[in-house]
């Protein structure tokens, strides 16, 4: 038997430690919209020092209007002020469109609402260690989007701490989550393998993807070398070889499923004296990912592991090892400046819990709908079906998206954390390579959207204080073929609007 460093004693402290948390984790309710505590820093100013002259709002919305029809599509949009809610200027802005990943502003309001911007999300491993073995470990999750690799690695130091030297079998237990793990409308594109269209998961590792690196060897012709991370889930079937110096990179990766794991069959070749080459794609079927992951690493660590890897509930409740998410307020930057589509709709089922204490997309669809409605921004034709805007989806007019952002601007328990997690024009995120003319700025702060015959751009313009004058919503249809001009177009008002501000 592997004998631990630490004193006995450590470890015993350890694990208390970790049950006592574990057990707060469980049983204890997370920050509520009844009771979000005090806000993290002050809240928003609302009285701007700048302002915008509704005859000039007008003649930024007429002129979209105009190119986005030139282009033969539609566009709904709003201009409103931040300070008191009245619309600057509008073109059918009550009328309801797919929004693509403008939806995602609705899913961040939401959350931050129901959760608050404190609330954290836990995963955590459960088991009864008998001189040194551990019969069945069960690693337990609460909907973390953003666990990680190292976070496993993590759990795993904890498991050692607490005396575990041998684990027989790893259960993954996903029971918190109700219903499918592929969100609303992702069946629409059932053989897209990118990660943007990830499943989701109770417990759910590296945003239910899996990454194959490939690192050239020393010599042409010579076979690269292929790792997979999360460990563990993927096994390698062929090889990958070593070009020339000036080849080109060609990687050619396809998954298959091999039971309830994966294999990637590989081929391809890459330059010699290329960096390592990453290459994602979304696993189907997450349910034991994280069991096979955490499998790898606790044998990594010298821990003893039996091979069975299984996904069920237990009623396991004594905590071995316990982690805890970033805030909500340190993870929605992946919604606003990412757009990050797992990441939003693990959050629409965390709505769903909270609200109705049913973790399933359903819940937190009639969360979000009722949040809406509750806020004056459900226009006829409003439709909430998932939670980042993926597919033929969504729809919301520009009205309700421009009363959406207001009221979280001018909400002092969210604002601050609402508006800075959103892409900066020019500076970050999507907008990192548009409107660099207000990168010094950092005037324009805004979600983007965009599918096949969707262009769409909300958010802010913000004053030389920093705080939000004007809120604005674009949304445009019916531009297939043509969204980059449909982008510049758009990407021509808000910057119209921005220096009407800053005048």
């Amino acid at each position: 038997m592997r004998t631990l460093s630490s004193p006995r004693r450590l470890a015993i402290a350890a694990s208390v430690w970790t049950a006592a948390l574990a057990i707060a984790w469980i049983f204890e309710p997370g920050p509520s919209s009844a009771d979000p505590g005090p806000p993290s820093r002050a809240a928003v100013e609302t009285t701007p020092a700048g302002s915008l002259d509704a005859g000039r709002a007008r003649q930024v919305v007429d002129a979209l209007a105009s190119d986005i029809d030139d282009l033969g599509g539609k566009v709904s949009a709003s201009v409103v002020s931040v300070a008191d809610g009245n619309e600057l200027a509008s073109h059918d802005a009550t009328v309801a469109m797919n929004p693509a990943s403008n939806a995602k502003l609705v899913t961040a309001a939401g959350a931050l609402h129901f959760l608050g911007t404190e609330h954290r999300f836990g995963t955590g491993l459960f088991g009864k260690v008998d001189d040194g073995r551990v019969k069945e470990l069960t690693l337990r999750g609460r909907g973390d989007p953003s666990l990680t690799t190292a976070d496993l690695r993590d759990l795993a130091r904890q498991l050692e701490v607490a005396g575990a030297t041998e684990v027989e079998r790893i259960v993954v237990d996903q029971s918190f989550f109700e219903g499918s793990f592929v969100p609303p409308a992702f069946e629409q594109q059932p053989n897209e393998w990118a990660a943007f269209r990830a499943p989701t998961a109770a417990v759910s590792l590296e945003r239910n993807t899996v990454t194959v690196w490939v690192r050239p060897a020393t010599e042409e012709k010579a076979s690269a070398t292929v790792f997979v991370d999360p460990p563990g889930f993927v096994e390698i079937e062929g090889s990958i070889r070593t070009g020339a110096r000036d080849s080109a990179e060609k990687i050619i990766f396809d998954l298959e499923p091999r039971g309830d794991h994966l294999a990637a069959k590989v081929r391809g070749s890459v330059p010699l004296s290329s960096k390592p080459v990453p290459v994602t794609r979304r696993v189907d079927d997450p349910r034991t990912l994280a069991g096979y992951a955490l499998r790898a690493v606790l044998r990594e660590q010298g821990v003893k592991v039996g091979d069975s890897v299984e996904a069920r509930a237990t009623t396991e409740k004594n905590a071995l090892a316990v982690r805890s998410s970033p805030a909500l307020g340190e993870l929605l930057p992946r919604l606003g400046k990412d757009s990050d589509n797992f990441t939003a709709e693990m959050l629409l089922l965390a709505i769903g819990s909270e609200k109705e204490k049913k973790p399933a997309a359903d819940a937190g669809v009639r969360a979000l709908t009722d949040f809406l409605k509750e806020r004056g921004a459900l226009d006829a034709g409003t439709v909430v079906k998932n939670g980042s805007g993926l597919f033929d989806a969504n729809r919301i007019s520009a009205s309700s998206m421009t009363k959406v952002l207001t009221w979280a601007a001018k909400e002092p328990a969210i604002g601050p954390e609402y508006v800075s997690h959103l892409a900066i024009g020019g500076v970050d995120g999507t907008l990192r390579s548009r409107l660099k003319k207000w990168g010094e700025r950092r005037a324009i702060r805004a979600k983007t959207g965009t599918l096949a015959d969707v262009v769409a751009l909300s958010g802010f313009v913000l004053d030389e204080r920093g705080q939000p004058v004007v809120a604005f919503s674009f949304l445009t249809s019916g531009v297939k073929g043509k969204t980059g001009k449909a982008r510049e177009a758009i990407d021509k008002a808000a910057s119209a609007l921005a220096t009407a501000v800053w005048k």
